[in-house]
């Protein structure tokens, strides 16, 4: 007898007249009786084609190196709060990254691994497969020594939300060390590793560089796969690395980027990856470097500025031009991430992590435990979760999608100004941040206090996730004894001039100690 004639259980259960007619009510269908039975009838024939999609087998991304499960830290074994696992992965015994230590950002899947990205709703899950980008690491010799916690499903730019607890600054533990990118950050300004991977929707690589003092690139959008990766929203993700010097974050941008057969549909077929650490020493004579005036203005520090502006200026020593430039856009540019960011939030609840109408991957296994978490755990969600999702779904019950819609169609039009004066000049320069790393609020807070800490702090970083320039944050010194970072941004793809611009000032900073 054949397999496919025995008893199986049903992969989806029949919905009834009474469940359709709910439905129906919910999504004002206004059905009609007759339509209902006639529905309900065909919902039998259609389920004939899920209980076959269930039996097929789909394609998974490769693990390719042993490993055991590692373990849980305990309050000893976990520096400023910011490992969420401990591991060891060793991979090949040749490549780029021999004796580098690597964490991974836990929004990004490391098979036999537990995975939270910072929330109790995914608490349970490992995922059974590698991100292309964990493959990329091991083959290249890399050593992956944990999970780096991150805020609570990537949904903070400050690093008290994630439900593993705050990360602290190693500069000065009583303040954040900036998100949602925060356990990455801590652990290599605490030299507790040479590398991390980030992510990056409005500045989470970026505001937590800034504010520990590293190094942390946003690249173009689409350079580094996002391949097993947990989304926010498929036009603002992207992944990066952060290290502790110019010169490892292009080590690691060589092994990071590149084609992945297809799996990210957002990356160009023909995308040739330089060879970035060659690049370093060119030097930046004759560059013109444009300071966005209106990426200044747009701090509340002055000596952020201060520190920013000198840094900036210092590049003259080294034959560059430097002067103001104007794109008065940038200053509506958080607007423009707002409508995206907030319009999509469909995409992290509702779609469960990975959302719909996109040509690559699906983590089924990640949107299936992410999906009974949201049902089952409500109470678990953060307070910055419980913002996006209430304010999204208003707009979108009040609205439908005009202001996402609205949203992505400036944000081809913020590209345009900024490439505009690209044309001119060969990077542009801001403030990483409107200010150094805030207090981490106490543990009883208004819910008012929460929120003022969190929301204002990406207001210069996430204007260039919309238009997926690639933007690098370096430390350019410190205030009060915090740091200040200064934003490095460039051409689509150019990111070798980014990181020469970035290496040049980090050789003039080198000459002054």
């Amino acid at each position: 007898m054949a397999s496919s004639e025995l008893y199986s259980s049903p992969a989806v259960c029949v919905p009834t007249e009474t469940d359709l007619t709910k439905l129906s009510d919910e999504l004002n269908l206004k059905c009609t009786s007759e339509e209902i039975k006639s529905i309900a009838a065909q919902f039998k024939n259609v389920s004939s084609s899920y209980q076959r999609l269930s039996q097929i087998s789909e394609p998974s991304l490769p693990v390719k190196y042993p490993r055991v499960p590692g373990h849980r830290p305990n309050i000893v074994d976990n520096p400023y709060n910011a490992w969420s696992w401990k591991c060891d992965i060793k991979g090949s015994n040749e490549g780029k990254l021999v004796g580098k230590t690597i964490g991974i950002k836990d929004n990004i899947a490391v098979a036999g691994i537990p995975m939270m990205n910072g929330s109790k709703i995914l608490e349970g899950y490992t995922p059974e497969f590698d991100a292309t980008v964990v493959t990329r690491i091991l083959d290249a010799g890399g050593r992956i020594v944990g999970k780096t916690v991150c805020e609570d499903l990537c949904t903070g730019a400050c690093s008290f939300t994630s439900s593993t607890g705050p990360v602290r600054n190693p500069a000065d533990e009583t303040r954040n060390v900036g998100g949602s990118s925060s356990g990455s950050a801590a652990l290599i300004a605490g030299n507790k590793i040479d590398m991390a991977l980030g992510g990056d929707q409005g500045g989470s690589i970026r505001v937590p560089a800034s504010w520990s003092g590293i190094v942390g690139l946003k690249p173009t959008y689409g350079l580094i796969p996002y391949t097993g990766a947990m989304s926010l929203e498929q036009t603002l993700d992207h992944l990066g690395p952060m290290a502790a010097n110019v010169y490892d974050c292009a080590l690691l941008l060589e092994v990071l980027a590149g084609y992945d057969e297809g799996r990210d549909p957002r990356q160009p077929r023909d995308l040739k990856v330089k060879p970035y650490t060659s690049l370093l020493e060119m030097g930046i004579q004759g560059k013109k470097i444009g300071l966005l005036q209106e990426g200044f203005s747009m701090c509340t520090q002055r000596d952020v500025v201060d520190a920013v502006e000198r840094a900036a200026m210092s590049l003259v020593k080294v034959g560059a031009t430097v002067e103001y430039v104007s794109v008065p856009l940038h200053l509506d540019s958080c607007a423009i991430w707002t409508g995206v960011r907030l319009g999509a939030y469909n995409n992290m609840i509702l779609g469960n992590g990975n959302g719909y109408n996109w040509k690559g991957y699906y983590a089924t296994s990640l949107q299936e435990t992410f999906y009974r978490g949201r049902i089952t755990r409500p109470y678990d969600y953060s307070k910055t979760v419980k913002l996006f999702c209430l304010i999204g779904e208003y707009m979108n019950k009040m609205y439908g999608n005009k202001f996402y819609a609205k949203g992505q169609n400036l944000s081809r039009v913020l590209t345009h100004a900024y490439d505009k004066v690209l044309e001119e000049y060969d990077v542009l320069i801001l403030p990483t941040t409107p200010h150094t790393a805030s207090k981490l609020p106490p543990g009883d807070c208004a819910v008012a206090e929460y929120f003022e800490t969190i929301l204002p702090v990406g207001k210069l970083t996430q204007g260039f996730n919309v238009t997926g320039h690639p933007a690098i944050s370096i430390p350019v010194g410190k205030s009060k004894q915090l740091p200040v970072g200064m934003t490095i941004v460039g051409r689509h793809f150019d990111e070798a001039t980014v990181l020469q611009v970035a290496r040049s000032f980090e050789k003039i900073e080198g000459e002054n100690i």
